[in-house]
């Protein structure tokens, strides 16, 4: 059986076909997977990163063909989707960069004669499944980090979104030992199947709070590990600024990249009082200069959402937000274009804490902004929701500064700036986000996808 897919700026055109496997095709795939890792362990861990570079390399070759792959996908602007592989790539090479990084330490020993220390060891078969908002960079960030610690790699991309995917088996296939990454292309039922499957040590899960209890709880069954990165309802507190039109830029940037479908957007300006009014006509002139169409077309700033539900469901926000008294100061409307999925980036204002709109995850180009009085109520709806991934603050007040640093609710903290990662660093959350050993991202990924061992040495008994 094989998937068409198709291009949701004009669903019309069918951008490619993909063939898919059954959950009966699983214990195959596992047991390929486990022979290719039990030989993939033995390499040298330096030499596992050289190897892995030559992966990388292979993939940077094709990244054109990864990037038009993602737009034709999901419609986000090619711009962004090269953004995309150039950023993926660099988490890729970052982590290749650890291969000669010490995985363990030298401890004191209570006992003469004993050399006592830590080591760590692959985990196994690592499952990857992702979501269809990164169809690149979400993979890599599994993939790479599993490959150099000696894990082989099962890896199911979207249904929607699985042109990066195939490439990067084809590099794959052409690049590292036979077995050590696999693609798994099929329906949720076969996502089931490889979280519950035997055989599997550790699954890394991207995606919602309702599937990822799922994941967890089909890794219990197994006692497997497990990595989840989930969702996001990220503030910005916008306290004061010297230059306000460049805070307005970064805040617009990171709320209405890849048209909203980001799980680390800016999704919430709480905002204080006497700068409101400035905020909400700044972002809104900004989204109604953007231009609304295809990826491809170099003259789009915004792009489609990835399917009629996608842009119904942030259809209804909108329209509760507006019926319980917010007011649409930009936006608001889906627009009418080839049949494309597109919907209007939208500014919300007269917004309370209180509100859906203000708590749960839109994943849509909507911005709600929220007025305060005092730092004690911003941090108060900073905090006060089910998640925490990112967070931003806008002050040069040194003492809001290092009150948000230590109190805010998130795994990621950004003051100054907007919720853009770095390559190198740990991709964290907290309460609802996040849910696992480590990052999924960074040296933390380390405590994921290895084990520790604790080693006592004497030279005779």
């Amino acid at each position: 059986m094989s998937v068409e897919i198709r291009n949701p700026a004009n669903p019309s055109e069918v951008v490619a076909s993909f063939p898919t496997i059954t959950p009966d095709d699983v214990p195959a795939l596992m047991a390929t997977a486990r022979t290719a890792q039990l030989a993939w362990a033995k390499i040298p861990q330096p030499e596992r990163g050289r190897i892995v570079n030559n992966f990388l390399d292979g993939l940077e070759a094709r990244r054109e063909d990864i990037a038009t792959a993602i737009t034709r996908e999901m419609g986000k602007i090619i711009g962004e989707s090269r953004g995309e592989v150039n950023k993926a790539l660099g988490e890729g090479r970052a982590a290749t960069s650890r291969a000669s990084a010490a995985i363990g330490e030298v401890l004191p020993s209570q006992k003469p004669g004993t050399v006592t220390y830590s080591t760590r060891r692959p985990r196994g078969v690592i499952v990857g499944i992702n979501p269809w908002n990164f169809p690149f960079s979400t993979p890599i960030r599994k993939t790479i980090p599993a490959l150099l610690y000696g894990n082989a790699m099962v890896l199911k991309p979207s249904i929607s979104t699985p042109g990066a995917a195939f490439i990067m088996q084809e590099v794959a296939d052409a690049t590292l030992p036979k077995g050590l990454f696999q693609i798994a292309y099929g329906s949720g039922s076969l996502g089931s199947a490889l979280t519950s499957a035997d055989g599997v040590d550790a699954i890394s899960f991207t995606g919602s709070v309702e599937i990822g209890r799922i994941v967890a709880q089909a890794a219990a069954a197994n006692l497997a590990e497990i990595s989840l990165e989930l969702g996001g309802k990220n503030p910005v507190i916008v306290n004061d600024a010297s230059d306000l039109e460049a805070v307005l830029n970064q805040i617009y940037a990171a709320a209405f990249a890849v048209c909203g479908q980001r799980c680390t957007a800016i999704s919430r300006v709480i905002v204080r009082r006497e700068l409101e009014s400035a905020v909400v006509e700044g972002l809104a002139n900004r989204a109604k200069a953007a231009k609304i169409g295809d990826g491809l077309d170099a003259a789009t700033t915004i792009g489609p959402l990835m399917g009629e539900k996608a842009r119904d469901d942030v259809a209804g926000f909108v329209e509760r937000s507006l019926a319980a008294g917010a007011h649409a100061a930009a936006g608001g409307t889906t627009i009418e274009q080839n049949g494309g999925y597109f919907y209007a980036p939208t500014i919300l204002s007269n917004v309370t804490p209180d509100m859906e709109v203000a708590r749960d995850e839109v994943f849509g180009p909507v911005l709600a902004v929220i007025p305060y009085d005092t730092p004690d109520e911003a941090l108060a709806i900073c905090n006060d929701v089910e998640f925490g991934l990112s967070a931003c603050l806008y002050s040069e007040q040194t003492p809001l500064v290092d009150r948000f640093i230590a109190e805010a609710e998130s795994g990621m903290i950004h003051v100054n700036c907007g919720s853009f990662p770095e390559d190198h660093a740990p991709f964290v959350g907290v309460k609802n986000s996040s849910l696992g050993v480590g990052g999924s991202n960074g040296n933390s990924t380390l405590h994921f996808y290895t084990q520790e061992h604790t080693v006592y040495r004497k030279a005779q008994a």
